[in-house]
């Protein structure tokens, strides 16, 4: 592991301007030809951890909101937040004896207390590993042997889960709750080790963590079987939020004594996306995060309009419903004046709905993955083109590769959309064959299809990955058919992504039953879905005769799709 552990950067030192849209570069000589550099300014060389990023304007903006719930109201400033995250890490040290690297799983709805927990896990000299709080325990157990977890931090929502996967286990280990009220027995209260006025913090002084020592293990769902831990170090975290800071590119206007952003924080935070964009950057920003622990369109609407929220960041379905919902009204959007959709492609038709119920709405889209920080590009602050994914970010590179030669291609044809840079992952833990798949010469093939226009702008046109986005989650077809694989009555199977009108799309599963037997489509459909998070439940079930594949046993999912659906 220790090369995978190593952090993969490419650092363009010279800073670059963004002056209009024809000013990006691609390279020409005969070892970097089309490669589309950015125009975008360089990440500053630093040496800052997570924390040390978060915290760094802190002095500015002690007394603003830092995180408030959209439901109860509950919330913390800026300075209670940090002083709830040193007490934590403390905590950690001194009452649970936690060391450096030891992995602590972070499964928690947003709500006010995320930030504490989590870097309060870093500054512990930890490494925090984010979950999905409404995972089944199948699916958290798989996850918690695979990082050896050292503790976890959760809520009683998931409890029953987490508990049922670490007995299947055989693990004991501290369970931090965040709840208020009475406790399951053995679990510890996160307020105990938060908030507790006489803890003892010299022991974080000793805690020493360098820019390239792992800070985050999130999970991405790959081609092949279960999801993936993602090797994400302190430096390419950081590198990434730099860039999301770019005067070019950053959403929001400056907090100063008088004013301060506020954006509603409905993007899950162990999701890349809304853990890097959404919380740590604008709380480096001293911006106001409205948490909410799920999405309700009359929850999400009254958080919009009552909190007067000034920036969105979202997913297509989100765009959808504020664009084309009879219930959204002008009205509601009336203080908003950015979005930044990423996660899935959004059309142009639906940018443009949102857009004709409040002209002065800056809206952009963003591209990335788990494996680069969820930023590869964006748009300029002042782009118009609403069908593009922007530009690549400052101090990183891509390039368009012909799929079957791997060389690169110039603008305007489309391939495989190739990433390097600082942003980039160090590897997926303890699984260097996966690594090497998806890494060639410093390169990390996305899996993604595109191309460049002639001004650099990035354009996503499909996936070869297949990935199925639910909702703006990935649902990877190989996981689901691991599992359907087990049901005692099925050959063989496969999923694709089918059209759903609600969540953009859905998986529907096509099995072959084994000789003899009869299938039970409603049996089938409750032994899949009762071992999967809701957003991956299979939507419908086919029984068909055989499942296409090539000579080298791949489905053929192009084959499937064109046959049955």
């Amino acid at each position: 592991m220790a090369n995978t552990l190593r952090r993969s950067a490419f650092l363009i030192t010279k800073r670059q301007k963004f002056a209009a849209a024809t000013s990006f570069r691609q390279s020409s000589s005969d070892s970097e030809k089309n490669i589309v550099k950015s125009p975008f300014k360089s990440v500053p060389e630093n040496n800052y951890t997570v924390n040390d990023f978060v915290w760094l304007n802190l002095d500015r903006w002690p007394d603003k909101t830092a995180m408030v719930c959209a439901v109860t109201g509950r919330g913390y400033t800026y300075a209670q937040t940090h002083k709830m995250t040193t007490t934590f890490a403390a905590s950690l040290r001194t009452k649970l004896k936690l060391k450096d690297n030891d992995k602590v799983a972070v499964i928690l709805p947003n709500i006010p207390e995320y930030p504490s927990a989590l870097l309060g896990i870093l500054q512990a000299g930890c490494i925090a590993s984010m979950m999905n709080p409404i995972y089944t325990a199948d699916e958290l157990q798989r996850q918690l042997e695979l990082i050896d977890c050292n503790a976890v931090v959760a809520s009683k929502i998931s409890y029953p889960n987490i508990k049922a996967a670490l007995d299947a286990l055989q693990k004991k280990i501290p369970i931090i709750l965040t709840d208020k009220e009475a406790l399951p027995e053995g679990t510890i209260k996160f307020s105990e080790l938060a908030q507790d006025e006489h803890i003892n913090t010299d022991c974080l002084k000793s805690v020493k963590r360098r820019p390239d020592d792992v800070a985050v293990l999130p999970f991405s769902s790959g081609t092949t079987g279960f999801p993936k831990g993602v090797v994400l170090t302190h430096s390419s975290v950081v590198a990434a939020n730099f860039c999301i800071s770019d005067p070019d590119i950053i959403a929001i206007k400056e907090t100063t004594a008088n004013y301060q952003s506020v954006l509603p924080a409905i993007l899950p935070f162990f999701h890349i996306f809304g853990f890097n964009a959404l919380m740590l950057n604008q709380m480096h920003l001293g911006c106001k995060l409205v948490s909410m622990p799920y999405f309700k369109p009359e929850l999400f609407l009254q958080t919009i309009a009552g909190h007067k929220a000034n920036v969105l960041f979202i997913v297509p379905p989100m765009v959808l419903f504020l664009g084309k919902h009879p219930a959204v009204t002008p009205a509601h959007l009336e203080s908003v004046h950015g979005i930044i959709c990423g996660a899935a492609p959004c059309s142009e038709d639906d940018a443009a709905a949102v857009i004709n119920k409040n002209k002065n709405i800056s809206f952009r889209q963003g591209y990335g993955l788990t494996e680069t920080n969820a930023a590869i590009s964006v748009g300029h602050k002042n782009d118009t083109v609403h069908s593009a994914v922007g530009h690549v970010m400052g101090s990183n590179e891509l390039k368009i590769v012909d799929i079957d030669t791997q060389q690169a291609l110039p603008a305007g044809q489309e391939g495989e959309i190739w990433f390097r840079g600082p942003l980039l992952m160090s590897g997926y833990f303890k699984n260097e064959e996966a690594t090497r798949e998806v890494m060639q010469d410093g390169w990390f093939k996305t899996g993604d299809i595109g191309k460049v226009d002639d001004t650099g702008r990035l354009y996503v046109t499909e996936r070869l990955k297949e990935l199925i986005k639910v909702k703006g989650f990935q649902v990877a077809p190989a996981e689901l058919e691991t599992v359907i694989r087990t049901h005692p009555t099925i050959l063989d199977c496969a999923v694709l992504g089918v059209p759903d009108p609600i969540n953009g799309e859905a998986p529907k599963a096509f099995v072959v039953p084994k000789p003899g037997q009869k299938l039970d489509i409603k049996e089938v459909l409750d032994f899949v879905n009762k071992k999967v998070a809701e957003f991956k439940k299979v939507k419908e079930v086919q029984i068909v005769e055989e499942i296409p594949k090539s000579v080298a046993g791949k489905i053929l999912r192009k084959d499937l799709k064109a046959k049955y659906c």
